[in-house]
């Protein structure tokens, strides 16, 4: 006798909601009395974009919208679909709308869309022949057309909660018809919340692990148990969540650099130790904590640069784990030491200058005179030599273009060596008002 169909489902298909009041999560978007279910439930369902992680809800929420408003519910995948299955869904989209019914068109993974096949449905958008219901985990500002954004809300999916995915847990544990019920299986609290935590938000993570742990649960009297090992057999090996090139990537590096520059060590080790888990590059870290040095450290403590770039080396010459504890090193002692700009202020205010003022010459005494011919130009002539004056220091002389007189990028803080730079600089520019007369 052959198994029915629901038996080769994957827990996770089976027991997706049916119903609004089913969804688990999202209360910021679902609760009672927000916007987005006060539309759905009265029918005023619109096009919209669903921006979220894996397994945050958002296939389940589009097929609910599309249900609780009575429309046909046509799915295609970015990944596989090209403008042909985008037309193909759009005649079928005029053909319900001919007998009184509408169609939202779910494009999953909508940002693998290249432009034009964004564009080959904004038409029948525009004019009602279907809702447009887009999902994608990258952040749409950079991954959609604006014209395709200015006709969709934006709906920011979150990951689940540790609460949430107990829920989920519990309904396919419970659910004797679409779910686990049907198997008396025991697990008790501790490991229903390793299951929750190594599903890291992903319901869909959370309800493969618990079928894996199914399979693997052990007889026990009137069913089966999932023990401890089972769990940790089941849950070994998995990563935290981290999209390389993603928003994810990119909030998770922009969290490190801004502990660093807080100074906040134990925040920075925190980011470092997720990156690295969620199997980020140690050299692309290396890179960026070189950045922090210069940026945020600079020459408040010189030495951060250079610990910075010796990390950056043992992670290259000796690779993991020692480069690893390298990169803890550097980014911890980035996070303790003062902190200056100034450096970075100063760069950006020299580059704007250079860019506004055009090609200045270069003063006569600045210039270089290899040659008699240059000489006689006058090229070198006025020039002081610094280490023929006091203290190897020409008081008075000035490095600027004559168009732009005198300007101060550089102001030290007075915070670590800059404390001295500051008075060195100071003095330095007393001694030229003075030379100025």
């Amino acid at each position: 006798m052959s198994a029915p169909a629901d038996d080769f489902r994957p827990l996770a298909d089976r027991l997706r909601p049916r119903a609004l009041d089913e969804f688990v999560g999202q209360a910021h978007l679902l609760g009672a009395g927000k916007p987005l279910r006060e539309a759905i439930a009265a029918g005023r369902l619109y096009s919209m974009v669903l921006w979220g992680p894996p397994g945050s809800g958002k296939t389940t929420l589009a097929r609910l919208a599309a249900g609780a408003c009575g429309a046909d519910f046509r799915q295609l995948s970015a990944v596989l679909a090209g403008v042909k299955e985008i037309r193909q869904a759009v005649e079928a989209a005029r053909a319900a709308r001919a007998v009184g019914r509408r169609t939202v068109l779910f494009v999953d993974e909508v940002h693998r869309f290249n432009v034009a096949q964004q564009d080959a449905f904004l038409p029948h958008v525009e004019d009602g022949t279907l809702t447009f219901i887009g999902a994608t985990t990258e952040n749409p500002s950079f991954a959609l057309n604006n014209a395709l954004l200015s006709r969709a809300r934006i709906h920011v999916l979150k990951p689940l909660s540790a609460a949430d995915l107990r829920a989920v847990l519990d309904r396919a544990l419970a659910d004797p018809e679409r779910g686990l019920g049907a198997r008396a299986l025991r697990v008790d609290a501790a490991e229903r919340d390793a299951l929750a935590a190594a599903a890291d938000g992903d319901a869909r993570r959370a309800l493969n692990l618990l079928e894996t742990a199914a399979d693997l649960a052990r007889p026990a009297a009137g069913g089966a148990w999932i023990d401890a090992a089972v769990v940790a057999e089941v849950v070994a090996g998995g990563v935290r969540r981290f999209d390389k090139g993603g928003d994810a990537f990119y909030d998770q590096i922009s969290a490190l650099h801004k502990s660093v520059r807080g100074s906040d060590p134990d925040a920075a080790l925190y980011w470092l130790a997720r990156m690295l888990d969620g199997g980020c590059d140690p050299c692309y870290i290396a890179r960026r904590a070189v950045r922090m040095a210069s940026e945020d450290i600079g020459n408040a403590d010189p030495r951060a640069l250079a610990l910075a770039l010796d990390a950056w080396e043992v992670q290259e010459r000796l690779g993991s784990p020692e480069g690893e504890l390298a990169l803890a090193q550097a980014v911890v002692y980035l996070a303790c030491v003062p902190k200056s700009n100034a450096v970075y202020a100063a760069f950006e205010a020299a580059t704007g200058d250079a860019r506004a003022l055009g090609s200045l010459e270069v003063p006569a005494h600045l210039r270089n005179a290899p040659t008699r011919l240059m000489k006689d130009l006058g090229h070198g002539k006025g020039y002081r030599y610094a280490h023929d004056e006091p203290d190897a220091y020409a008081a008075g002389q000035r490095y600027f273009p004559e168009e732009m007189g005198e300007r101060r990028y550089y102001r030290p803080v007075p915070r670590g060596l800059e404390i001295r730079i500051g008075e060195r600089l100071a003095e330095l520019r007393a001694r030229d008002r003075r030379g100025r007369g």
